[in-house]
């Protein structure tokens, strides 16, 4: 009885260690494949068109501001205590303004950059899935993330070319380079 629990146990040792041999990775760089995507190039210029419509809108803001602090202190000597503490409050009020329209900015900002990004990133995990399966992998590792302290690219599968050939990403198509700092 003794010997056939030690030879069962023997055979699911080794079945376990066939089956643990033949589980394939998989890595990607998910932040390259994303950035080269063409809808990620749309993104960035509905963004840029947003954040130039927020920055003349609070660059009007501005020059209102500074006209009613110059008149301020051109007028001030010359105007009542109740005219002068009137301005004052119009300042005062517009400096508040400035800081609400900033912050709902900011918001409105980031809402628009997650409202574009998440069918970007909805698609190219779609993709992921798909080459994983493909591939027969049973984990994809994001290396963007910096989560994954050490890997060996020798048992992984770098699948970052097949996620963007099923996203139609061209292979001439590349990150740009960091331009140097002056």
């Amino acid at each position: 009885m003794k010997r056939i629990t030690l030879i069962a146990l023997s055979v699911i040792a080794a079945a376990f260690t066939a089956t643990a041999q033949e589980l394939k990775f998989g890595h990607i760089n998910m932040q390259e494949v994303v950035f080269l995507m063409d809808e990620m190039d749309s993104a960035r210029v509905q963004l840029e068109k947003f954040n130039q419509d927020i920055q003349t809108t609070y660059n009007a803001m501005i020059e209102e501001y500074n006209t009613k602090i110059s008149t301020y202190e051109q007028m001030s000597a010359n105007w009542t205590p109740s005219v002068l503490a009137t301005k004052q409050q119009e300042i005062q009020d517009l400096q508040a303004r400035l800081q609400q329209y900033q912050q709902n900015a900011q918001m409105d900002l980031n809402n628009l950059q997650q409202q574009l990004m998440a069918p970007i990133s909805q698609k190219a995990n779609e993709a992921v899935s798909k080459v994983g399966k493909a591939n027969g992998l049973i984990y994809v590792f994001d290396l963007s993330s910096g989560a994954i302290p050490y890997f060996d690219a020798a048992l992984s599968m770098d699948i970052t070319a097949q996620v963007k050939a099923e996203l139609g990403i061209s292979p001439d198509k590349q990150l740009p380079q960091a331009q140097p700092q002056m």
